[in-house]
C-alpha cells in the first residue's frame, strides 16, 4: 500500500475498487477482468475504455484507492494518470478479505462514508453512486447497498428485508436452507455495492476477520478448501452491533457484472446505447 498520512482530503467520500480477481469464468481473457474494454475492437476483449477507467469517472469526487492482486502492474500502468491509491490484497481471500487488507488504509483516511464497490461493475452512474450515499445520510442509517430484481437470481445473495432496512444477506450457497416460500419472498438481490460510515465500519473489522467460510475451489486445477471473507456478513455483524443497514433499488442493467463472455457483450451493447443517449 502507497503511503497515506492522517489527514482529510478536504471530501466526504473515501472509495474502495475491488479489483483483485481474475473471474474463471470470462474464458478467453486472462488478464484482470477491470481491464475489459467498453468500447470493443477487434474482438469483445480488444478494445477501449477499460471498466476501471469508467469506475473512477463515476465515482463520487474524494480518495480513491484500488485493492488489487491479479495482474496488478497492468492495473497500475493503465491508470498511470489516474490520482489513486493502490491496496495489495495478498491472497484472493473473498471480497472481505479485500476489505481486510485496506483496513490501514481507512485508518488512516479521515472521510466520513466509505464507498465499496466492483471493478467487474461498469454502468453504475455517479448519481446513482450520489444517491447511495445520500441515502444513509438522510436516514441516519450506518450502512446501505444497492439492491435489484434481477430477471434470472443465479448466484446473487438475496436480501432478507423489514421495511426500508436488510436485515440479512442469504448467499447461494445457503440458499438450501431456505424454504421455497422464504426464497420467493425474497426477490431483491445484492448488487455488492455499499456504502457505509467510515468510523462504524471500522469498528465491525474484527468480526468479520472472525467469521469466514470455508469455501471449496479449483486453484489451477486442483481442488482446495480455503478461508474466504464475505462482504455481505456486515450486514448481520451491524445488525447485531444495533445499527441500521439500508437499500436503494437500481434497475438491473445498471449493476450487471462482466462474468462471462455473454454479459461482457450485453455490457458492452448497453455502454453503446449510454453514449448515444448522450450525443442526443
Amino acid at each position: 500500500m502507497e503511503e497515506v498520512t492522517r489527514e482529510s482530503s478536504g471530501e466526504e467520500v473515501t472509495t474502495l475498487i475491488l479489483a483483485a480477481g481474475r473471474g474463471t469464468r470470462m474464458k478467453g481473457f486472462l488478464n484482470n477482468k477491470t481491464l475489459l474494454p467498453l468500447l470493443p475492437g477487434t474482438s469483445i476483449f480488444d478494445g477501449s475504455r477499460p471498466f476501471i477507467k469508467e469506475i473512477i469517472s463515476q465515482v463520487p469526487k474524494g480518495r480513491v484507492a484500488i485493492v488489487v492482486h491479479h495482474d496488478a502492474e497492468t492495473v497500475k500502468e493503465t491508470l498511470k494518470e489516474e490520482k489513486v491509491v493502490y491496496i495489495y490484497q495478498p491472497e484472493l481471500n473473498g471480497t472481505g478479505g479485500a476489505l481486510l487488507a485496506s483496513r490501514e488504509f481507512l485508518e488512516k483516511v479521515e472521510t466520513k462514508y466509505v464507498l465499496i464497490t466492483m471493478g467487474d461493475v461498469p454502468l453504475v452512474r455517479s448519481h446513482t453512486y450520489r444517491r447511495l450515499i445520500k441515502h444513509i445520510d438522510a436516514t441516519g442509517f450506518e450502512a446501505a447497498l444497492i439492491a435489484f430484481r434481477p430477471s434470472d437470481p443465479k448466484q446473487y445473495g438475496r436480501l432478507l428485508t423489514e421495511g426500508e432496512k436488510v436485515k440479512r444477506i442469504v448467499e447461494w450457497q445457503y440458499w438450501k436452507d431456505l424454504s421455497k416460500s422464504d426464497l420467493e419472498m425474497m426477490n431483491l438481490c445484492n448488487a455488492g455495492i455499499y456504502a457505509l460510515r467510515r468510523g462504524e465500519l471500522l469498528a465491525c473489522c474484527n468480526e468479520l476477520f472472525d467469521r469466514y467460510h470455508s469455501v471449496k475451489k479449483n486453484i489451477d486445477g486442483t481442488w482446495r478448501e480455503i478461508k474466504e471473507y464475505f462482504l455481505t456478513d456486515l450486514v448481520e455483524i451491524m445488525n447485531e452491533k444495533g445499527m441500521n443497514f439500508g437499500f436503494i433499488e437500481v434497475p438491473e442493467w445498471e449493476v450487471i457484472g462482466a462474468d462471462t463472455p455473454e454479459a461482457l457483450r450485453k455490457i458492452q451493447a448497453l455502454y453503446a446505447g449510454l453514449i448515444r443517449s448522450t450525443v442526443q
